[in-house]
């Protein structure tokens, strides 16, 4: 073979190498665009749109009666009154949905479902441990979008009423007052509680009284030290003694036992303490809500959806809970962004985003059932209601979970 016919076999196979290769990497590069672009978002957030407007449809009567739950083999919304601990979810929702498309009769309809709930800032309302829910995820929302100062006020008077419920011996905040004779519970707060500490952390900082922080830091402090077993699980409810201000008990009263690992518990946890490192910058907090974390992911079945409580001894049998895997989600995406740890942050994204996908599937979005977003959640099994339902918070921190991740997208472009 002269040298002439070598160069040319040479250049031959050079070229062959050269474009597998280049078709090698167009190839990877495409599967990873087709891995990112798995769960489709947009879709996903259309989709609650056009859910949202349904509802409309159904219920929007200048009423300010707000929809709850669509429960089991029902295509209807229990609507409830502005009181009501969930009231502020559907104006949440509606200021998350007018974020994503800009659709000014849905703004219009959110400032008015908001303003529906000014009662609750008025000083004859004594109010409760739920208003940073009431408050915070309508006029909050409404606030973040607008710059209304009035809105503004709204939210640091509900503060205002919020820190009158901090028992300075406990160092948390009173939960359940009608529980002090009812149950002989001198003073209890419940996990639910650390989700309201928000509102707290936010006005502090935006004109209302700097001890409000500390009060806020506090609770989380005492809630971590009182209300979870050696093994990072939790108790509903902290039963604790005013007089010397330590724990008595601790109790789970919206799960299947006292000593069972309740799903939506835990799920406020990790929220709650991915929100108390994000306004206090404490490390304590952020390795505490890994521990919490750690422990619910581990116990999840493999569609990332939990039962409604991890020990119910019925499962595989036992009803799901799609709002504790909603808030859930919505925690990790945010936790992912605050971590110090690249490995962690990149764990809890990517199970944030199997939560979605699994929640945006035909098993358990609603789709023609009924007008919410999601099925298979469990609001009070114990308490007989809301079992296997459709709930607005499952709704809210869904659909929240959705424009945080669309927003990360966003970032990443």
């Amino acid at each position: 073979m002269n040298n002439n016919i070598r160069i040319i076999m040479k250049i031959k196979a050079y070229f062959f190498i050269c474009m597998v290769m280049c078709i090698t990497e167009s190839s990877c590069s495409l599967h990873n665009k087709a891995v990112l672009d798995s769960f489709a978002v947009d879709k996903q957030l259309e989709y609650c749109d056009a859910q949202v407007k349904r509802t409309l449809a159904k219920v929007d009567n200048d009423s300010s009666r707000m929809p709850r739950c669509v429960n089991a083999n029902s295509a209807d919304w229990y609507m409830v009154n502005i009181y009501d601990w969930t009231s502020g979810f559907w104006p949440g929702i509606l200021w998350y949905d007018y974020e994503v498309t800009q659709d000014e009769n849905i703004k219009k309809t959110a400032i008015r479902y908001t303003e529906y709930l000014l009662p609750l800032a008025l000083p004859d309302h004594i109010g409760d441990h739920d208003i940073g829910f009431q408050l915070f995820c309508s006029f909050g929302n409404a606030y973040r979008q607008t710059e209304n100062e009035a809105y503004k006020d709204v939210l640091i008077e509900g503060a205002r009423k919020l820190a009158t419920l901090y028992n300075p011996k406990v160092g948390t905040i009173l939960s359940w007052p009608g529980m002090v004779e009812k149950m002989s519970w001198p003073h209890n707060t419940i996990l639910d509680n650390l989700m309201n500490l928000e509102i707290l952390f936010w006005a502090s900082k935006n004109g209302g009284k700097k001890e409000w922080y500390d009060i806020a830091k506090n609770h989380a402090q005492v809630t971590m030290e009182n209300q979870f077993r050696d093994d990072f699980t939790s108790y509903h409810v902290a039963v604790y003694d005013t007089i010397t201000g330590k724990l008595i008990k601790g109790v789970t009263n919206q799960g299947y036992g006292d000593e069972t690992f309740w799903a939506r518990g835990q799920a406020w946890s990790i929220y709650g303490y991915t929100i108390a490192y994000r306004e206090t910058g404490d490390k304590n907090f952020l390795r505490f809500a890994e521990k919490i974390t750690d422990v619910y992911l581990k116990r999840l079945p493999e569609d990332y959806i939990p039962y409604w409580d991890f020990d119910d001894p019925n499962i595989p049998d036992a009803p799901k809970d799609a709002s504790s895997a909603a808030i859930v989600s919505s925690a990790l995406l945010e936790m992912s962004q605050l971590e110090d740890n690249k490995e962690k942050a990149k764990a809890y994204k990517d199970v944030a985003i199997k939560m979605l996908e699994n929640l945006s599937s035909d098993k358990y979005q609603s789709r023609d059932a009924n007008s919410s977003f999601l099925l298979h959640s469990t609001g009070n099994y114990p308490g007989g209601y809301e079992i296997d339902a459709s709930i607005n918070y499952a709704d809210h921190y869904y659909l929240e979970a959705l424009v945080r991740y669309k927003e990360m997208q966003s970032n990443t472009k």
